[in-house]
């Protein structure tokens, strides 16, 4: 298993030089790589992101993507039957019209028998007391147009379940399952069955049944057979020879002459259902006697197998049919033209995708990773969504289902595979904290490297940036722990008291908190807690005690942390009298009898030139009411009289370009003198003392103590 660690991923390896860490792996692979930020619409990482990559199956997300933005949320593919004549007793005389749209689900998908459908049509003749059809049955299938092969796939694709015929008419997949079994004894052929049977699929069977030889060791040695298909009808050819100790096995083959196959199921229903059938190729058409119309699934059943399950007569025929549907002609061309009008609708250059199908079976598709990223963040922002995202994979569903096991919180990211020979593909959405990221990830030109290894290289780097972007999510399932523990404490102050002495004996470490994944100055995390500095204690204890829900924690913490929750090095308020208080959402500041006020200006320009950040507003000016540290001391040792209250204590700087230096609680309980809670440097954690305990320690630094009173919003 290859390990990427977050550190080799974003700082060890400068992103120049990535390319040849893969290299080093994987020899001659070529990356891929774009990471966006959803809600800002930010390229965050690209590695070689606006060069062209073959993207396998991933291309299946821009034809999903396509088909929810123009298809309605209602919208199912239909198969209509049209009864055509007239009807005598329990005869109809007439054409028996079945016209395909391209529903891909006429099987054992949804349904305990893959006749189910067939059935359903059986039985609603039967219902109109009809035995007997004496006529012709008309399979419509001007649906589509154009060849039931796709044009520029490889050749032996087609011999293949995933290279099936795409058809409007369609039944089991278009595909068939043979069973074999080994003869009763050596020289036997062996035994083969088909499913479903509607006798249609052909087996030529000279595939013997042998007692394999075993070598010097005892060893059985491998037999060899083959299966072949005829390329324009349905006959299967099996040779060679088969271990008569060897278990039964399958094999999942494409049917050749979809349509006939659909025939082939429709009379077996028949025939089963008591329905005789006489061809009478010059019956006429008659007027229309009855129509029923069946559908087997909806759209957001068809896009999840599509993205979950990578389901490429799916992808293909819902390519088609929402060019059907929005053109009146349900072939690639046109889905093509709507493909690029949904791009340009979205703010995304259709430049940066080059298609010639809808599941990407052809290497001839080609996709830029930046635009793919553009693509997905459209689509997490769009109306629908919601639908779009919830059809993808995920570690343990779906093509998903052994990937990346080894991520904890497999939820906080989803996905959809893609490989043909060479290729390597994963595009889809990791759930970061406080933004949903979109992401592209390809390996092209694996050559001889396997492809177990390159799956591997893509879980691991995938499984890094889902752990990169959500660095603070222990921390932040902890604070949802505490919230909801403390549902029975009610009143503002109670919780402020309770949250603050929770987080009592965090370690203590200047500057732990940063802007994530959302601004490259401080990339850490959002929400910590395995250590904490004097404002990001506070900070945490008063997003607990405001939060309404646990599930409003993360927001309510970025609003007092960031001007209006806008999270950026530039939008964070990094001085606490100033920014902090100032604002006055969170907290405002208070007076005290006897304290003294002096105004300072706070140079802003200077601190943000720092980060090569421009500062263009007026620097800010901020009145600061404070006591002298003799004033606090004495302040500090009279017994609090009044209910219980939580105040914020700033230690203002001698220094004048700062406000204050540390800050902490002041905790006033009933008959008892004020308390401190503060993360104590000198300490190394967060603590609770007497309030002029403190202060007598704090005389050289301090200038005096200013107060300020915690809002409830």
């Amino acid at each position: 298993m290859i390990t990427l660690s977050v550190s080799s991923l974003f700082a060890d390896i400068p992103l120049d030089s990535f390319q040849v860490y893969v290299d080093s792996l994987l020899p001659g692979s070529k990356l891929g790589l774009s990471v966006r930020s959803v809600s800002t619409g930010k390229e965050l990482l690209n590695i070689q992101a606006d060069e062209y990559f073959t993207p396998a199956s991933t291309m299946k997300t821009l034809s999903t993507a396509t088909a929810l933005h123009w298809l309605p949320l209602d919208y199912a593919p239909e198969t209509k039957v049209t009864l055509n004549g007239n009807m005598q007793g329990g005869t109809f005389r007439g054409v028996l019209n079945v016209r395909g749209e391209g529903d891909p689900n006429l099987s054992a998908r949804y349904y305990k028998d893959p006749l189910y459908w067939f059935y359903a049509v059986a039985d609603s003749i039967r219902a109109l007391g009809i035995d007997f059809i004496q006529g012709r049955i008309d399979l419509d299938s001007s649906y589509y147009s154009g060849p039931w092969k796709p044009e520029h796939w490889r050749k032996d694709f087609y011999d293949f379940w995933y290279g099936a015929e795409v058809t409007p008419l369609q039944f089991n997949d278009n595909c068939a399952l043979i069973r074999i079994k080994p003869g009763a004894k050596e020289g036997d052929l062996v035994q083969v069955s088909v499913h479903p049977d509607v006798g249609y699929v052909r087996i030529e069977n000279k595939l013997v049944t042998k007692v394999a030889p075993r070598n010097k060791r005892k060893r059985k040695q491998k037999l060899k057979w083959t299966r072949e298909m005829d390329p324009d009808k349905p006959v299967v050819k099996l040779e060679g020879e088969f271990d008569i100790e060897s278990d039964s096995t399958q094999i999942t083959v494409p049917v050749r002459g979809a349509i006939g196959y659909f025939k082939a199921a429709l009379l077996t229903a028949f025939e089963k259902r008591g329905i005789r059938y006489a061809e009478a190729p010059d019956a006429p058409m008659g007027a229309k006697l009855q129509q029923f119309s069946f559908s087997a699934a909806p759209l957001l059943s068809v896009m999840d197998e599509i993205n979950q399950k990578s389901q490429n007569l799916h992808a293909e025929s819902l390519f088609r049919n929402m060019a059907a549907f929005m053109t009146g002609e349900g072939n690639v061309e046109k889905a093509k033209a709507m493909e690029a009008k949904f791009l340009n609708e979205i703010g995304v250059d259709t430049s940066g995708f080059v298609v010639f199908d809808g599941c990407g079976l052809s290497s001839k598709n080609k996709i830029k990773p930046s635009s793919e990223t553009q693509m997905l963040a459209a689509m997490a922002r769009h109306p629908k969504g919601d639908f779009y995202i919830n059809s993808f994979a995920r570690p343990g569903i779906g093509s998903g289902s052994k990937r990346m096991m080894d991520l904890q919180e497999t939820w906080l990211t989803k996905f959809k595979t893609g490989y043909i020979s060479e290729v390597h593909g994963l595009a889809g959405y990791i759930f970061a904290m406080g933004d949903t990221l979109s992401v592209a990830l390809y390996l092209n030109e694996t050559g001889k490297n396997k492809d177990a290894d390159c799956k591997d290289m893509m879980d691991s780097i995938w499984v890094s940036l889902v752990r990169w972007a959500n660095a603070g999510n222990a921390s932040y399932m902890k604070m949802k722990d505490m919230w909801i523990a403390a549902q029975g404490i009610s009143g503002f102050h109670e919780r402020l008291e309770y949250f603050s002495r929770m987080l009592l004996k965090i370690p203590y470490r200047i500057g732990p908190m940063g802007e994530g994944t959302f601004d490259p100055i401080e990339p850490k995390p959002l929400v910590y807690l395995d250590s904490v500095d004097c404002v990001t204690y506070m900070e945490h204890a008063l997003a607990l005690a405001n939060a309404s829900h646990e599930d409003s924690l993360f927001n309510v913490l970025q609003r007092i942390r960031y001007f209006d929750g806008k999270i950026s090095y530039r939008t964070r308020k990094h001085y606490l009298l100033t920014d902090w208080v100032g604002e006055g959402k969170f907290s405002r500041g208070i007076r005290i009898n006897g304290d003294t006020t002096i105004v300072r200006t706070m140079p802003k320009k200077k601190f943000f030139a720092s980060k090569k950040i421009k500062f263009d507003d007026p620097e800010p000016q901020v009145q600061i009411n404070y006591l002298t540290l003799e004033k606090a001391k004495e302040w500090a040792s009279v017994v609090h009289e009044g209910d219980l209250t939580v105040l914020g204590v700033a230690f203002i700087s001698k220094l004048d370009i700062i406000d204050a230096y540390h800050t902490g609680f002041i905790v006033l309980r009933p008959g008892q003198v004020p308390m401190l809670r503060h993360a104590s440097q000198i300490l190394k954690k967060t603590v609770e003392l007497p309030f002029a305990e403190y202060l007598e320690t704090a005389k050289k630094k301090a200038l005096g103590v200013s107060f300020f009173e915690f809002v409830k919003q």
